[in-house]
């Protein structure tokens, strides 16, 4: 945890009544010289002045509490420092600025421009395909290719057509229902053209269409009783209802394109919701969720309308408590295609709407307007990205509430003095005297923060010493809190272990040592290898009788022991060759691997029972009984050849 920063109010108040009156850019910076925040104003003097004056809601007090000094850099315009203060986030990523994914191009789904079509996912528009989207993740388009591939029988192999039709067998898709069969011949050029075009309508938002086409077909080949192609048609229906959910089909009924961006508040957080209209429907939506540590701002629209008339020149849209303009410019630095119209459910002064319309027209390469619909067709998406928000909003609260009274409650029974907002947890993983590895996993702010995982081979050890390996992983990971590394840069406020009280003390005596005070403690499994307490260096603490807690504490242990066991794994796996096993009848890649790993070379998988192979993980009766005959027969054909060579000789 950051530790409290007794700054000089008395100086930056007197350094910022000293800032020009100017177009320009502040950087806020900490007691360490880390940068804390990143903002833009018109008037540097007057907006810098008012963090260090008067109230200010809970996540502005906690980001001018903690700053010990600022920069500033004047700017020619207002669209200057605007794009300046985001090129700044970008560099820095201040915690207390609003973050988002910076992807440069999003994925769309495309239909291929070929005489057999296919539908794939494509992050750039580069020919005369049909693009659909740009989409908020691949997720979702993965999800809408294989609905479609599943409904309308589209093949999803790799075959080129109509280069390998009827070159190969047709494939199991084929077999079941699945595929249309173009590999086989079953369907021409024209007939697959109505299957594609069909695709297309769906994507297109046309889906009440293609079910009642469906149910049809079903109703028609009940009657004929073709009972299979029937339940075929049911579970297509079924599947684009589902689709159709997901995707939140509307009802434009001039279609067009729009984004819409709605926002919900409370003093603790902030929801962003964003939908993309496309030809009509919501073809995606995107929430963006803001957290005590990220300063954001939202007007109602009652709010907009009872603000002071001649106001729109005043810095309170700025991008400061209400960084409005910010947050829509970092929505779209990282997006290729902006549509002309974009629906805000809230209003924004003329100037701050203007030059944020400048700024996306600039970067769209032509004219992008904002608006805030009063009523008809388009007010009601604003409402209903509002209420998408709120939604979002809640269920973030709901999950935060929880995760406060479960780190309390660790808190209160482990003696902490504060609720630990990075947590640590070490587990230690290997394979005999072989490919030791600790493993590293963090939970920060209410969640698994994956991208501060890390691994660590161990080297100071060539057996299988759990405290050694331990006290080298805990040093080298200690060393790293002065690096350049931001992720290792902060000390976490516990430290878990998987393992009892001796690897309690030899963490301690490390932290001891490195002069750091940090809480550890051991996370104890049971003999069926299941969390059945914590314990210190001294004493055990129950945890069976709050099951919120024990299942935090479980989760924790689970997902550092997935972790840690997957990097001793992937390690092995680099010194292994699998191909031989691959031969055998049900045996691929994925399956091999898991032979070697658990039996740990080819001679023993050779010579082991079909008991002792089926144990394996994801290794079949099946599969474990044709390993068997594999190499009985093996043998049996090197016994015969060596048995013909002695004849030979004789």
């Amino acid at each position: 945890m950051e530790k409290p920063i007794v700054n000089n109010i008395e100086f930056l108040r007197s350094k910022a009544a000293s800032l020009p009156r100017l177009p320009g850019v502040y950087i806020m910076e900490n007691r360490a010289g880390e940068v804390i925040y990143v903002g833009k104003s018109r008037s540097l003097r007057d907006r810098v002045s008012q963090y260090f004056h008067g109230s200010h809601d809970i996540k502005t007090e906690k980001m001018a509490s903690s700053v010990n000094n600022f920069r500033f850099i004047v700017c020619n315009t207002e669209m200057d420092a605007l794009i300046l203060e985001n090129d700044l986030i970008k560099k820095h990523t201040p915690r207390y600025n609003i973050l988002l994914k910076d992807s440069k191009s999003y994925p769309y789904i495309k239909v291929t421009n070929d005489p057999f079509p296919r539908i794939v996912m494509t992050r750039k528009k580069s020919d005369g395909g049909k693009y659909f989207g740009p989409y908020s993740g691949t997720g979702v388009i993965f999800d809408i290719i294989s609905t479609l591939e599943r409904t309308l029988g589209i093949p999803s192999c790799k075959r080129s057509f109509p280069k390998d039709i009827g070159k190969s067998r047709p494939c199991v898709y084929r077999q079941i229902g699945r595929c249309c069969g173009v590999c086989a011949g079953d369907v021409d050029e024209a007939e697959y053209k109505k299957i594609i075009d069909c695709a297309v309508s769906i994507l297109r938002g046309n889906i009440k269409d293609a079910v009642r086409e469906l149910e049809e077909r079903m109703y028609l080949a009940s009657s004929r009783e073709r009972f299979e192609e029937a339940a075929r048609c049911r579970d297509s229906i079924e599947a684009l209802k589902k689709l159709a959910e997901k995707r939140k089909v509307t009802s434009l009924s001039a279609g067009g394109e729009y984004d819409v961006i709605a926002l919900a508040s409370s003093a603790e957080n902030r929801c962003a919701a964003v939908f993309y209209i496309r030809d009509g429907i919501i073809s995606d939506s995107e929430q963006f969720i803001f957290g005590a540590d990220e300063i954001t701002g939202y007007i109602t629209k009652n709010e907009a309308d009872v603000s002071p008339v001649g106001q729109e020149n005043s810095d309170v849209f700025d991008s400061g408590d209400f960084p409005l303009s910010a947050f829509i410019v970092n929505l779209y630095m990282g997006r290729e295609y902006i549509p002309k119209e974009i629906l805000l459910s809230f209003d924004m002064p003329s100037s701050e709407r203007a030059l944020v319309e400048e700024y996306l027209t600039k970067r769209a390469g032509r004219r992008v307007t904002l608006k805030t619909p009063i009523k008809g067709e388009l007010r009601r998406l604003c409402d209903m990205a509002e209420n998408d928000a709120v939604r979002h909003f809640e269920s973030r609260k709901v999950r935060a509430d929880a995760n406060e009274r479960v780190l309390a409650s660790l808190a209160s029974s482990l003696g902490l003095e504060v609720l630990p907002e990075r947590i640590e947890c070490y587990d230690i993983s290997n394979l005999g005297d072989e490919f030791i590895t600790a493993g590293m996993i963090v939970f920060e702010d209410g969640k698994f923060k994956k991208s501060d995982y890390r691994y660590f081979r161990i080297k100071s050890t060539e057996t299988n010493d759990d405290y050694a390996s331990m006290r080298e992983a805990l040093k080298r990971r200690l060393s790293e809190l002065a690096g350049k590394d931001e992720s290792f840069s902060r000390e976490p406020d516990l430290i878990l272990l998987d393992g009892g009280t001796s690897h309690v003390s030899v963490v301690r005596e490390v932290c001891q040592r490195a002069g750091l005070e940090i809480p550890v403690f051991g996370m104890v499994k049971d003999s069926h290898h299941k969390t059945r307490t914590i314990v210190s260096d001294a004493e055990e603490i129950s945890i069976a009788n709050d099951m919120p807690l024990f299942q935090f504490i479980y989760k924790l242990q689970e997902e550092v022991h997935r972790f840690t066991v997957g990097k001793m794994k992937a390690a092995k796996l680099k010194t292994l060759k699998t191909s031989g096993l691959e031969k055998i009848k049900g045996i691929g890649p994925a399956k091999a691997k898991e032979l070697l790993l658990s039996m740990g070379s080819v001679q023993k998988i050779a010579s082991a029972t079909a008991e002792e192979l089926s144990a394996v993980p994801k290794i079949s009766r099946a599969d474990a009984d044709a390993v068997v005959k594999y190499f009985a027969d093996k043998r049996a054909n090197t016994a015969d050849k060596k048995a013909d060579k002695d004849k030979k000789e004789k």
